[in-house]
C-alpha cells in the first residue's frame, strides 16, 4: 500500500479548504436554498463581448498567443489603466495577460517570495493570499483591520507589523469580504510608512470598477509606490466574465519579467478566444458596466437597509458587492449562524470566518443577485433571527 501522507507535500495537507466553497457545496445538495454566498455577476457577460469572442473562434483565432498575452490588448489595458486610474504602463515590458486575476496575484508571490520572507496580509479579506504565501515558503503576518477602521489598514498597525524580513504588503481593496476601499489619503499615510523600506507591494484591484460614492484610487498612483506596486486586475468582476478567465498584472520590468518567466512554465499563455473578447470589452463597454454598477448600488443600499433593520449592524460597504454584517448580537459563532441557516431556512451565506479570524462574528453576503432574490432571502432571515431570539 502507498502512503500518500509520506508522500505529499505537508505545506499542501496543511492549508484547509476554502471557507468560501464549503456552504456553496452544502447548499448544492439541498433543494430550495437561496444562495447569497458566491461572488459572480448574475449578468450576463455583455453582448458585444461574446459577439467578439464567437467571432475570433469563428475566424479561427485558437492558437497560442505571445506569453505576454496579445499585443493589442496589452495596448488597450494600458490605455484604460491610464484613463482611469492616471497609471503609465509600456505595453510591452510592464503588462502580462493571466488565467484570471487569481494566477497573477499567484505569480507576484512566487516571483518575491523567498523560503523566510514576510508577508503582511490584512484580513478579512480574500482566502488565496495566506495559502499562496505558504506555498512560496514564506511566512504570513496577519494585519487584523476592524470595524471602527471601517477595515483599512492604518499606518501605525503596519508599522508594528514590519521587520528586516518584510518583503510584500497585500493591498485588497476594495475589499472582499468587507467592502472597505483604501482612500487617497490612506494610500498616502501608507506610502509614507513605506518610503525608507525596499518593501513591495500587491495591489488587488478585480473589483476596482466597483466603488461607490467616489472613485477607486490605485496605490501605484500615490507618490514613490509606482516603483514597488504590481497591480493586479481582471475581466470578472466588472465585466461579468468570471467563466473566460482573464486577468492581467501591470508593474514595473524587472518585475514583470520574473513573474512573467512563471508564467510561461506553468500557462503559456491565456485563453486566446477571451482576450479578443477582452478587447472588445475594454474598447466599447463602459456604458454595459457603469449600467452594471448603477444596479449594484441599488442593491447595496437595499441589503444594508434590510439588515440594519433586522438589527444586524451592517456598515456601507463602499467597493465590491458584498455585505459583512455583525452576527454578535446572536450569540452564535460565524460558522454556526451560516450552518444553521442554512439547514432552518435555506440561506446560504458565509462565515466571516473564511476570511481570517478577525471575521469571526460577521457573515458575508453577496449582493450580486436579484433584488427579488435579496428580499426573499431577506425575509428568511428575519424569521430565523425570531427563531432565535425565542430560544433565548
Amino acid at each position: 500500500m502507498i502512503d500518500y501522507e509520506k508522500l505529499l507535500n505537508p505545506t499542501v495537507c496543511n492549508i484547509k479548504p476554502s471557507g468560501i466553497r464549503k456552504f456553496f457545496d452544502i447548499a448544492a445538495t439541498m433543494e430550495d436554498v437561496i444562495s447569497l454566498s458566491v461572488g459572480e455577476p448574475d449578468f450576463p457577460t455583455p453582448w458585444q463581448i461574446r459577439r467578439s469572442g464567437i467571432d475570433a473562434l469563428e475566424r479561427g483565432r485558437t492558437k497560442y498567443t505571445s506569453n505576454h498575452g496579445l499585443l493589442e490588448l496589452r495596448r488597450e489595458i494600458a490605455r484604460y489603466q491610464k484613463r482611469k486610474y492616471d497609471l503609465d504602463y509600456d505595453s510591452e515590458k510592464e503588462i502580462l495577460l493571466t488565467v484570471g486575476g487569481s494566477e497573477a496575484i499567484d505569480g507576484m508571490i512566487r516571483a518575491v517570495v523567498s523560503p523566510g520572507d514576510e508577508v503582511i496580509i490584512p484580513q478579512p479579506s480574500y482566502v488565496c493570499y495566506e495559502p499562496i504565501t505558504c506555498l512560496a515558503g514564506g511566512v504570513p503576518v496577519i494585519l487584523e483591520t476592524c470595524a471602527e477602521n471601517d477595515f483599512k489598514v492604518t499606518p501605525k498597525a503596519l508599522k508594528e507589523l514590519i521587520t528586516p524580513r518584510t518583503k510584500l504588503l497585500i493591498l485588497p481593496y476594495p475589499c472582499n469580504p468587507t467592502g472597505a476601499i483604501m482612500e487617497r489619503a490612506d494610500l498616502e499615510a501608507i506610502a509614507e510608512v513605506l518610503k525608507d523600506t525596499d518593501i513591495l507591494v500587491l495591489s488587488d484591484e478585480i473589483y476596482a470598477e466597483l466603488t461607490f460614492d467616489g472613485k477607486h484610487v490605485s496605490p501605484a498612483s500615490v507618490d514613490g509606490m509606482w516603483e514597488r506596486t504590481v497591480v493586479v486586475n481582471g475581466f470578472s468582476k466588472a465585466f461579468s466574465m468570471t467563466g473566460w478567465r482573464l486577468g492581467f498584472a501591470c508593474g514595473p520590468a524587472p518585475l514583470m519579467k520574473q513573474i512573467t518567466k512563471i508564467h510561461q512554465f506553468a500557462i503559456m499563455c491565456a485563453p486566446t478566444t477571451s482576450q479578443y473578447a477582452a478587447v472588445e470589452a475594454l474598447r466599447h463597454c463602459d456604458d454595459e458596466v457603469e449600467a452594471m454598477v448603477e444596479e449594484y448600488n441599488r442593491r447595496r443600499r437595499l441589503m444594508v437597509n434590510g439588515f440594519n433593520k433586522l438589527g444586524l449592524t451592517c456598515r456601507e460597504p463602499r467597493g465590491a458587492f458584498y455585505t459583512f454584517p455583525s452576527i454578535q448580537s446572536t450569540g452564535l459563532s460565524s460558522d454556526e449562524f451560516c450552518e444553521r441557516l442554512l439547514r432552518e431556512e435555506r440561506v446560504a451565506v458565509v462565515p466571516g470566518t473564511a476570511f481570517g479570524l478577525g471575521g469571526e462574528g460577521f457573515i458575508r453576503v453577496s449582493y450580486c443577485y436579484s433584488a427579488e432574490h435579496i428580499i426573499k432571502a431577506l425575509a428568511r432571515i428575519e424569521r430565523f433571527l425570531k427563531k432565535l431570539k425565542k430560544e433565548q
